[in-house]
């Protein structure tokens, strides 16, 4: 009687499902050296923090042009901020992003036009 329990609670087990993935879409910002936030609707959402272990899958983070790209501080530095829709993977009480599975860049318009988004610019 025993071993159909046990057999049971194995396969559950086994079949847990994995962290699924998210839809992100908000400002996409590099404020300062090291650090990397996705604001949507729901907060801010850390990529990359300076000193912590970056996300899986970093390489997937949007590459931007100068046209959708908003440059903050210093000119030339690469800090400023864009508008980009991610699938990612969360550790929602923590706010973090914990792997980039794809990112799409948007129009800076679509962002600025969302009024459940902050400026970026305060």
């Amino acid at each position: 009687m025993r071993l159909p329990f046990v057999i049971c609670s194995c396969l559950a087990i086994v079949v847990l499902p994995a962290t699924a993935a998210e839809r992100r879409c908000g400002w996409y910002s590099s404020p300062t050296p090291g650090n990397l936030l996705l604001t949507d609707r729901h907060g801010d959402w850390w990529i990359q923090m300076q000193g912590r272990p970056d996300p899986k899958g970093i390489d997937n983070v949007p590459a931007f042009d100068d046209r959708q790209f908003v440059e903050a501080n210093v000119p030339g530095s690469g800090y400023g901020y864009g508008c980009a829709c991610m699938t990612v993977e969360t550790n929602a009480r923590q706010q973090r992003i914990t792997r980039v599975i794809a990112a799409d860049i948007l129009p800076l318009a679509r962002c600025r036009n969302d009024r459940s988004l902050p400026d970026p610019s305060e």
